[in-house]
């Protein structure tokens, strides 16, 4: 195992295509980090930078203690899975798992024993001979993976290795791989798009946006204090409702409601002024359900209400313009996955909020509902740079 760390790491294709600008991450021996972000980020040159198979522009790489930026692929002893899962098509699962140890000429009684222990974790033993034709998606995917375990790399790089299974495959893939890290305790640094995917599995995350980190933590706090709008509107599912609001001596006004502030807001410098105001989905409840009567409510119209048996969407809309900058548009465009969400067209000068509400709720579609809001929870955004307003949470550190 090895730390990662990339210092002020940047790459340019061409003359003037920068895919990873100044880059600095530290990635802890035993970390496993995710890189999310939207397609065409730059997270994949990132972990293609970190194998080798990218040159570095500018700026170093090292894993460990040794300094690899201009090091071969094969002499930075780390495994990449793809997305492909490029198996040999005429090899069984056997020779499949020991064919690259067979190139590096390891012993023949080392091949065996890394082959069947990496067999018996991945519950491979019954497939051991047969092709990968005859094998289901997420069994390809084992192999796959057990063909990285059995080199015993220092880091393991995996680049969207689930895009290609179906929804409830990837469910269970992404226990297989928490477990399977647990296990092994091994450096991984994992790319995808999937934000639900990034805040299962990653101890950190980092959100890339046009090849520049945005924020590093757990995800925890990318939740609950992101430091952009960005970043805000891309991690959560359903996404956070963003409405421009009206901030007074101890109110912010949006849509014609009127909420209290709490103390120690960090908008007090707005007094008089228009900010972002961010409401997290699971942050608004059914008042007739959860009696929180210390709370303020707002009353809305429900255009549409999403069962999802566990819990119910609820949508609505404010007459508020929908917040449509840089930075949610950006958001917008990648494609959450993981989420069976409604998408709702509101009047022009309307934003369509959702609320996640209890599954004992009454509402139906076309029904009011009284719906209560936490303002201790509320986020707020400057609306001319996107940055978060109040104390930022710093980078967080490898545990």
């Amino acid at each position: 195992m090895a730390k990662i760390v990339l210092d002020s790491v940047t790459k340019v294709f061409g003359s003037d295509v920068i895919a990873v600008n100044d880059v600095s991450l530290e990635i802890g021996d035993g970390e496993f980090m995710v890189l999310v972000g939207p397609s065409g980020c730059g997270k994949s040159t990132v972990l293609r930078l970190i194998a080798g198979l990218e040159e570095v522009t500018d700026g170093e790489i090292f894993i460990g203690d040794v300094q690899v930026t201009d090091l071969p692929p094969k002499e930075r002893d780390v495994a990449m899975v793809f997305q492909n899962y490029a198996l040999y098509p005429h090899m069984s699962v056997e020779q499949n798992l020991a064919f690259g140890l067979k190139l590096r000429k390891t012993p023949k009684d080392d091949i065996k024993r890394r082959v069947n222990e990496a067999a018996r974790i991945l519950g491979l033993d019954p497939l051991m001979a047969r092709k990968p034709a005859a094998l289901s998606g997420g069994q390809r995917q084992r192999v796959a993976m057990g063909r990285a375990m059995v080199r015993e790399p220092r880091a393991f790089l995996m680049d969207e290795p689930l895009s290609n299974l179906d929804a409830k495959l990837r469910v269970q893939m992404r226990a297989e791989l928490t477990k399977l890290h647990e296990r092994l305790q091994t450096t991984t640094v994992y790319v995808t798009h999937d934000q639900v995917e990034a805040m299962t599995l990653g101890h950190r995350v980092a959100v890339i946006r046009d090849g520049v980190i945005q924020q590093v933590d757990t995800p925890h706090v990318l939740f609950n204090e992101p430091t952009n709008l960005f970043v805000a509107a891309f991690i959560g599912s359903p996404p956070m409702n963003l409405a421009e609001a009206r901030v007074g001596p101890s109110t912010v006004a949006f849509g014609g409601f009127e909420l209290p502030l709490p103390e120690g807001n960090g908008v007090s410098s707005y007094e008089g002024r228009t900010v972002i105001l961010g409401i997290r989905p699971s942050d608004m409840e059914d008042a007739e359900v959860w009696h929180t009567e210390e709370l303020p409510k707002i009353e809305v119209k429900a255009d549409v209400t999403e069962e999802l048996g566990s819990e119910v969407n609820i949508l609505f809309t404010v007459d508020v313009p929908p917040v449509a900058t840089e930075d949610t548009i950006a958001a917008a465009e990648t494609g959450q996955e993981g989420e069976a969400f409604i998408p709702l067209v509101a009047e022009e000068g309307q934003a369509v909020f959702c609320a996640r509400v209890d599954a004992r709720t009454q509402c139906r579609p076309g029904s009011r509902i009284r719906l209560s809001v936490d303002p201790k929870r509320f986020h707020f955004f400057d609306p001319d740079t996107g940055a978060r307003i109040g104390a930022p949470r710093t980078v967080g550190a490898p545990a």
